[in-house]
């Protein structure tokens, strides 16, 4: 997988019966949980200061403001040390900065406390990818997938497989952009990825008809002109590499 693994992961990283009616006995709560966590429930109304200092510091680190961010995240935990999201962010902040070890600890609270947020389970993911921890990553981003309500699985899909393609496994990789797409055709991170797999592959007529779709969603990058030109060069159009 090429150079630009962390900076497209972190683009990808996105900033949640019958049996009971006639008393069938023998289940336990476990049994009658369903996958959709805290994305299934009611939201609250009435969330403290925590909250709002999560979102100002999500809101500072979407911009880039670490310091900012940082300062506000830790203000949330002091409020509420069980919110998940602010420990979510907090594992985002800390791997921006280099601090792995504390990144992981943030990003095993926000599990522990919301095991079932899919979100959640995605940033963790792309955390253990960049420090080559493949399969826990790719566990992660399963466990990103079970839950029905999580809206966006085509990043997941796609992190786990860009993932897969980082620690080796082409074939995998290539099931999970395939899936990714699937579900959102559209999704120009996927196509590009899928434009220098096939590259990889040696399927030229197949790179170029991945970097067509990129294009009609995306703008060329450096990236994806240098896709480009290999693909070109090697269909023999030096028009096109022009």
């Amino acid at each position: 997988m090429n150079k630009q693994l962390h900076s497209r992961i972190w683009i990808l990283i996105a900033l949640l019966g019958a049996a009971v009616l006639t008393g069938c006995q023998g289940l336990t709560r476990s049994d009658l949980d369903d996958n959709t966590g805290d994305l299934g429930e009611v939201e609250n109304a009435k969330k403290g200061a925590g909250d709002t200092y999560m979102k100002i510091s999500a809101h500072f680190l979407e911009r880039g403001q670490l310091d900012l961010a940082l300062i506000n995240a830790k203000t949330s935990l002091e409020k509420d040390p069980n919110n998940a999201q602010t420990h979510n962010i907090l594992g985002l902040i800390y791997q921006r900065l280099g601090e792995d070890r504390l990144a992981d600890r943030h990003f095993e609270s926000a599990v522990r406390l919301q095991p079932k947020n899919s979100y959640i389970r995605n940033a963790y993911g792309a955390f253990l990818c960049a420090q080559d921890r493949f399969e826990e990553a790719d566990q992660q981003f399963k466990k990103a997938l079970e839950n029905p309500l999580y809206d966006t699985p085509w990043v997941a899909l796609t992190n786990a497989g860009i993932c897969s393609g980082r620690g080796g496994d082409q074939r995998q990789s290539e099931v999970y952009l395939r899936s990714a797409l699937r579900v959102n055709p559209t999704f120009s991170v996927a196509l590009l990825e899928m434009a220098e797999l096939s590259l990889e592959n040696a399927e030229y007529l197949s790179a170029r008809g991945y970097l067509q779709r990129y294009l009609a969603v995306a703008e060329h990058t450096a990236e994806s002109l240098w896709i480009g030109i290999r693909t070109e060069r090697e269909l023999g159009d030096q028009d096109a590499v022009a």
